[in-house]
């Protein structure tokens, strides 16, 4: 009989990269076996294109439903972000863009691991909230950028949240988790892809933060509880990068709707 403990992270080997610990070891959980494959290959890739800044991420459960909140900054940096979870145990499944269903490749990929689809501007949109919380409930890690696209603030800070990472989070109850990056914007900069600048060489840095504190807001579905607890996500996340860029962050938080900076929310 197989041991209930043998898919939990080993201890890695001592190394200054822990990118570099072998898949099979950072993260023995069981995954489609094409998801496997593609994530090896794939952090082959980005160690040779971009060094790497993490925390332990001591704060993301080694098990059981999670939502992983993290700004975004690049196109280049969802798969990163997927990167640093992986090799931190966990497997991701995003919500992203249902456009990208339709390339190539990509789509088969996207269905293939497990990905869930937005579609945005419709009835169905609602839907992968859904899926989300299905798969909050089999125990799995879902991410979400609360933004919902690639930041426009001229500066790059994260801006204001849509509501769906809060629904999200007050409908399932499961733990929030705010990640902070900073770094893939400067190898692919700007609101649409483009090929990476690889000279000079890149560092790619992510720090995850406490759990999210909505524990006064579970269960509700009102607007004023959803805005709170955007309000309260966003300035988790915020804070981290603020630490990873080494700068203070604006008083006012851009809000795309209206192509400007706006009074941030009170988080508390």
């Amino acid at each position: 009989m197989t041991s209930t403990d043998d898919h939990r992270p080993q201890p890695l080997p001592i190394t200054s990269d822990p990118a570099r610990v072998p898949l099979r070891i950072a993260n023995s959980t069981p995954v489609q076996p094409t998801y496997r494959r593609l994530v090896r290959f794939a952090g082959w890739l980005l160690r040779l294109m971009v060094d790497r800044d993490w925390d332990d991420a001591a704060n993301l459960p080694a098990t059981g439903g999670v939502i992983v909140v993290s700004n975004h900054i690049s196109y280049f940096d969802p798969p990163n972000l997927a990167h640093y979870l992986v090799w931190n145990g966990r497997w991701p499944r995003a919500l992203g863009k249902a456009d990208l269903w339709q390339v190539p490749i990509i789509g088969r990929l996207a269905r293939a691991t497990g990905q869930i689809p937005v579609e945005r501007g419709t009835e169905r949109a609602k839907d992968a909230l859904v899926h989300a919380r299905e798969a909050l409930e089999q125990g799995e890690c879902v991410v979400i950028y609360p933004e919902g696209t690639v930041t426009a603030d001229p500066e790059t800070w994260p801006m204001t949240p849509r509501p769906g990472a809060a629904r999200l989070a007050l409908a399932s109850g499961a733990p929030v988790i705010p990640v902070g990056q900073w770094g893939a914007n400067l190898v692919m900069p700007g609101k649409h892809p483009g090929w990476p600048k690889l000279r000079p060489r890149r560092t790619v840095s992510f720090r995850s933060g406490a759990p999210v504190d909505l524990s006064d807001l579970q269960g509700r579905t009102d607007a004023e509880a959803e805005a709170q607890a955007g309000a309260r996500i966003m300035a988790a996340v915020t804070e981290l990068v603020a630490q990873l860029r080494h700068e203070t962050a604006p008083a006012d938080v851009y809000d795309i709707r209206v192509g400007r900076r706006v009074p941030r929310l009170d988080a508390r």
